[in-house]
């Protein structure tokens, strides 16, 4: 079987997802036959670095042979079965251990699908909370602009990516959107953290008028992805976490894409030393095997559903493959790697070295930022350096990147004009030096006139 064939065949049958198809008329599919390591093999012999581990899911590497064991086990035991009324080993184990590495008061956890549920599940937790304690007005949530949560009806509705938020603005609840703190914007010679200090000021006049309707603030700590690999300081979450005490209001943290060791800490939040009242976490904990996610939280919220049926305060959500059990022995496979090898150190060494091999395009008249926060680095190509004006969206430059890029063995796929490093942790420095050197002919390829 050769790539055209799986091409043909996939034209006629499948929809792919964040795609316009029409595109491909043009620009070809990329059948892969297999995965190892950092690499994917396709059906011609031709492979390629995941430098964005498919999707920011892949820490350890594809068909990592200690996660496959694992799951060899589990199928050979239990396959699925329903968590209500019923429960098995690993869920109890992976729940256990969630608990045992994040901080108090996270004690409880609530399993999903995938990360838009989780954030759905957080979203419908924090207001049934303020109702089942008697605040039932409390309905609005507070967002970032360049905020993105999901793609379902309550996702979209906390989030604030134009392109995927506005064909369907008629059918979403209306969030309190406050600027975001990303340090891009900065004036010159302002630090990150003077930046993200004087962002905050938005964010507390929102609170003061919005308090009394609000239930939580939404966020994704320290890093906004989608919206082109934004970043901030720890400091807007120490600001942040106050104001949420002062005001009554939940803090809901979305480290979905940022948890377990992607900037620099196994959680994003621990850089600024904060505890939210919901941690969500999905990608990365089943190292991009299995859809998983979870939502944890405190006794205080768990103990607000918890009475008789009659008084109909529980908390009534589920999915058919809630904590399914393969999914949750990926997981636990997962954190034996962390627990065992020393991950969060090796990586310091790592993004360093992704820091010094792509120093080079500080010079670049086209790169208007490179910015990191641990294993996440990003390059903003711009039309005018000085200014650092973005070339027109309309212009697709991300996508001649991309298209070199598989000529020389990488998959980077950019975010409009940025183009990013999101690769699996075991990863080598030889690796991280060659995707540098695509990244470069790519935007060299991608910024002429």
């Amino acid at each position: 079987m050769s790539n055209r064939d799986v091409i043909a065949r996939d034209l006629n049958a499948v929809w792919h997802p964040c795609t316009q198809m029409k595109d491909h008329e043009w620009l070809p599919l990329v059948p892969i036959r297999r995965g190892e390591g950092v690499w994917l093999h396709d059906f011609d012999g031709n492979r390629y670095i995941d430098a964005i581990s498919s999707w920011w899911v892949n820490l350890f590497g594809h068909a990592n042979p200690r996660i496959n064991a694992a799951l060899k086990d589990q199928i050979d035991s239990l396959e699925h079965v329903i968590l209500a009324g019923f429960s098995h080993e690993p869920v109890v184990e992976l729940s256990e251990r969630l608990v045992e590495i994040t901080p108090a008061p996270l004690s409880r956890c609530f399993y999903t699908d995938n990360g838009s549920s989780a954030v759905e599940v957080a979203l419908k937790m924090s207001y049934h909370y303020w109702k089942n304690c008697g605040n039932p007005n409390k309905t609005k949530f507070i967002t970032l602009t360049q905020s993105y949560h999901g793609e379902t009806l309550g996702t979209l509705g906390v989030g604030d990516v134009a392109l995927y938020k506005e064909t369907y603005k008629p059918l979403l609840m209306e969030a309190v959107t406050v600027p975001s703190p990303d340090c891009f914007h900065r004036d010159p010679d302002t630090s990150w953290e003077q930046h993200s200090r004087r962002m905050f000021a938005h964010m507390e006049a929102a609170l003061e008028a919005h308090a009394h309707e609000t239930a939580a603030v939404i966020v994704e700590p320290l890093l906004q992805c989608a919206t082109g690999m934004r970043m901030y300081d720890p400091v807007y979450l120490e600001l942040l976490r106050e104001a949420c005490d002062r005001h009554g209001i939940h803090l809901i943290a979305d480290e979905i894409a940022t948890g377990f060791g992607r900037t620099g800490t196994l959680f994003a939040c621990e850089q600024a030393g904060i505890v939210p009242d919901f941690l969500l976490l999905s990608k990365g904990l089943t190292a991009g095997y299995l859809p998983l996610a979870v939502v944890m939280t405190s006794d205080h919220v768990y103990e607000a559903f918890y009475d008789d049926f009659a008084t109909l305060r529980a908390f009534m959500h589920s999915h058919s493959y809630t904590g399914n059990p393969i999914a949750c022995r990926a997981a636990l496979a997962t954190l034996d790697i962390f627990r065992d090898d020393d991950v969060i150190t090796r990586n310091r060494a790592l993004s360093a070295h992704m820091r010094r091999a792509v120093a080079h395009l500080e010079d670049h008249p086209h790169v208007g930022e490179i910015r990191q926060h641990g294993m996440v680095l990003a390059m903003e190509m711009v039309r005018d350096k000085s200014a650092r004006d973005p070339f027109p969206w309309q212009e697709r430059r991300g996508i001649r990147v991309y298209q070199h890029a598989l000529t020389r063995e990488a998959l980077l796929r950019p975010l409009g004009n940025v183009v990013y490093f999101m690769p699996p942790y075991v990863i080598t420095e030889e690796q991280i030096d060659h995707l540098a050197t695509v990244a470069t002919e790519g935007i060299d390829i991608a910024t002429r006139d």
